[in-house]
């Protein structure tokens, strides 16, 4: 039973301080539009002399530790309430959160040394873990402090990054890159294999898909390895391959069970599978692919398809649940998703195949991100900057 929460003092705080998902989502999703758009000016003009890191590091670092690491904050602050029945965290402690987030996005065009900058970072992933374990082990929810050690995995992966920038042991730029997308792929697999059949299964009223043990291990536990090998690259350049095969099979018969056919009907539940099918499809092809030049860029299948759609699809369910209102009966954001998926296409399978219009092909992907995104801030960022419609706390 959730901790019963005083109503006049919910009233006295903001709305957007209320919880977790509020101003994560709306910072998160106007991030992804910001950052977008000033990589591709970044990638056709070079770098700009305000920015104090490599321009093509602070692209792939803002994806992964600014816009989806906001976007999983958000989440995992709101939905820790729902699994441990405490009240989530709000108000002035939210603020400092947001406040930690933000100081980064900020710094990186400031003289500040990168000493602060990724420490500031780092104390905003702890903060984080801290807030979402606290209340796990208060309620003795284990099956959810996996989250802590993925933050914690973050820390080390946020410092090593940014001493990657100076040159410094142990480990180059890339393998970090590499390895938070590991990182992500399998919060994706865990969250994925959780919610995304139960919605189905509720949505469409027939028996959910239970998980098999062995199929879940045989699924995620390829993940871990490429985790892993991502730090040894000469062990990755191996084993890498045979591991992502091994994987994509693994999970396309996982989704399968899903029954992602019968969804076509309600764009909040076949969003979620279009992009989750996007992690087995990245997989294979880069399995399959012996080809350093396709290989880069199927990455961005994940990213933008599995990744991006998922935070897309999840953010508006989201909103629309915990805002009070009826989550069916929200805007239509089917063309949104749609246009997700199209551009993950393009920037992964068409650039692969089609390298001579490699320009051609980012700047429309991009062009699609940054209209879907637009989409959800037209319909939604009020909901989150305003009181719960049925007047309850949150």
């Amino acid at each position: 039973m959730l901790n019963i929460t005083d109503k006049s003092v919910e009233d006295t705080i903001p709305a957007y301080l209320r919880l977790g998902f509020r101003p994560f989502f709306f910072l998160g999703s106007a991030y992804a539009i910001i950052a977008i758009a000033a990589w591709v000016w970044m990638f056709q003009n070079g770098q700009p002399s305000a920015l104090q890191v490599p321009a093509l590091w602070w692209h792939v670092h803002e994806m992964l530790f600014g816009f989806s690491m906001a976007i999983v904050a958000g989440f995992v602050l709101t939905a820790v309430q729902t699994w441990t029945g405490v009240n989530g965290t709000k108000h002035h402690r939210l603020a400092v959160l947001v406040g930690l987030w933000l100081a980064p996005r900020i710094l990186f065009w400031t003289p500040a040394p990168l000493w602060l900058v990724s420490s500031v970072e780092a104390l905003f992933l702890i903060a984080v873990a801290y807030e979402v374990g606290f209340r796990v082990v208060k309620s003795k929810g284990w099956k959810n402090l996996f989250f802590v050690p993925l933050f914690i995995l973050a820390v080390v992966a946020n410092f090593a990054s940014y001493a990657a920038i100076k040159g410094l042991p142990p480990f180059p730029a890339s393998a970090v890159w590499q390895a938070m997308l590991w990182w992500f792929t399998i919060l994706l697999s865990v969250m994925g294999g959780r919610v995304i059949p139960f919605f189905t299964a509720k949505k469409f009223n027939f028996e959910k898909a239970q998980p098999l043990v062995w199929l879940e291990w045989a699924a995620n536990l390829p993940l871990v390895g490429l985790f892993i090998l991502s730090f040894f690259p000469l062990t990755f350049s191996q084993f890498g391959q045979e591991l992502m095969l091994l994987a994509g099979v693994f999970q396309l018969v996982r989704f399968v069970r899903w029954k992602a056919w019968l969804t076509l009907s309600e764009p909040l539940v076949w969003a979620l599978h279009t992009a989750y099918v996007c992690i087995p499809l990245s997989l294979l092809l880069r399995g399959l692919l012996d080809n350093p030049f396709a290989n880069h860029n199927m990455v961005h299948l994940f990213a933008i398809g599995a990744l991006g759609g998922l935070i897309l699809a999840m953010i508006a369910r989201v909103t629309m649940g915990h805002t009070g209102r009826a989550i069916y009966n929200g805007p239509n954001m089917a063309l949104p998703f749609g246009l997700i998926f199209v551009a993950a296409l393009l920037r992964s399978v068409g650039v692969s195949f089609f390298p001579a219009y490699m320009l051609e092909l980012i700047n429309v992907s991009a062009a699609l991100w940054v209209f879907a995104f637009a989409m959800y801030m037209w319909h939604f960022a009020m909901m989150l900057l305003k009181p719960r419609a049925d007047g309850h706390p949150g």
